[in-house]
């Protein structure tokens, strides 16, 4: 019978923010499968946990270990994969093997706790009804661009990682791109000097201008577009049409073509009444 991958959240600053089960998990557990076993040893003695641990399972040598943990799987053991701080795989080493664990059979079973995305946007003042996490922005500053020109135009709020060496850049791009874009970067969660700096793009930008070196792990959040959308009534229309060749509804497709172009669904529904209306003769209107 095989074992069970377990996906330990551990905490991203302040040590408390672990959950019981998750001692639990780690407590009982065969063997603890660590991004980098220094920094769990430390974690794992705070709380006089002895698991032992094995080779650490970090980018860069994840695949080839990966066929080390499921042979651990396959004989039963229970194993426990823990990232340096917050939910592994969010932005973090840990998906080829649960993949590989799907893929023959073997439970995973995730442990919620810490993370860094969620703790961000909820403290972030930003609408938190649909929101998009988008990893880390490339490095080289033309695809960084691309890539921040693209997520603008998403009508959700959007979280990002970035490191603080390249935090002023980043800022630098969003705020040339759309200075009133609501902006918010969140630094240091859960850790003492825990901050929010919120505003525009360009407010945010410059206090970062103005405090010059950046300190801690930063998330970078800003909300959707304030100014209202206005669409072209053939492209609602359009749109409507598609999803109704799709097979769906009329509620449903209003829906999705609501969602699609980032318009209320009140909007969407508004249009096409009207176009029905104008559809209808005279006669038979007043009939």
């Amino acid at each position: 019978m095989p074992g069970v991958l377990y996906l330990c959240a551990t905490p991203i600053g302040n040590l408390g923010d672990i959950t019981l089960r998750a001692l639990q998990v780690l407590r009982e557990a065969d063997v603890i499968v660590a991004e980098d076993t220094r920094r769990t040893r430390k974690l794992l003695s705070h709380y006089g946990i002895t698991t032992p641990l094995s080779a650490s399972l970090y980018q860069g040598v994840e695949e080839e270990r990966v066929e080390g943990v499921l042979s651990l799987l396959r004989a039963g053991k229970k194993v426990a994969l823990v990232s340096d701080a917050g939910t592994p795989l969010i932005s973090d080493p840990g998906f080829p093997l649960v993949r590989a664990c799907i893929r023959e059979g073997i439970p995973v079973v995730p442990i919620p706790g810490a993370s860094a995305v969620l703790a961000a946007l909820v403290g972030s003042g930003l609408p938190p009804d649909r929101f998009l996490f988008a990893g880390y922005p490339p490095r080289k500053i033309g695809e960084r661009r691309r890539f921040l020109s693209e997520l603008l135009s998403i009508p959700a709020t959007v979280i990002l990682f970035e490191s603080p060496h390249r935090l002023l850049s980043t800022l630098e791009i969003l705020a040339e791109l759309d200075p009133e874009r609501p902006t918010v970067v969140a630094r240091e969660l859960t850790k003492i000097h825990e901050e929010f700096v919120r505003g525009t793009a360009s407010q945010v930008l410059g206090e970062f201008q103005r405090r010059g070196k950046v300190l801690g792990e930063c998330v970078v959040l800003f909300g959707p577009e304030t100014k209202e959308i206005r669409r072209d009534e053939a492209e609602i229309l359009a749109t409507y049409e598609r999803f109704l060749t799709q097979g769906l509804a009329s509620k449903e497709a209003i829906k999705e073509a609501a969602r699609a172009l980032g318009l209320p669904k009140r909007e969407v529904y508004r249009i096409l009444h009207q176009k029905l209306r104008e559809a209808v003769p005279k006669d038979q209107e007043n009939s």
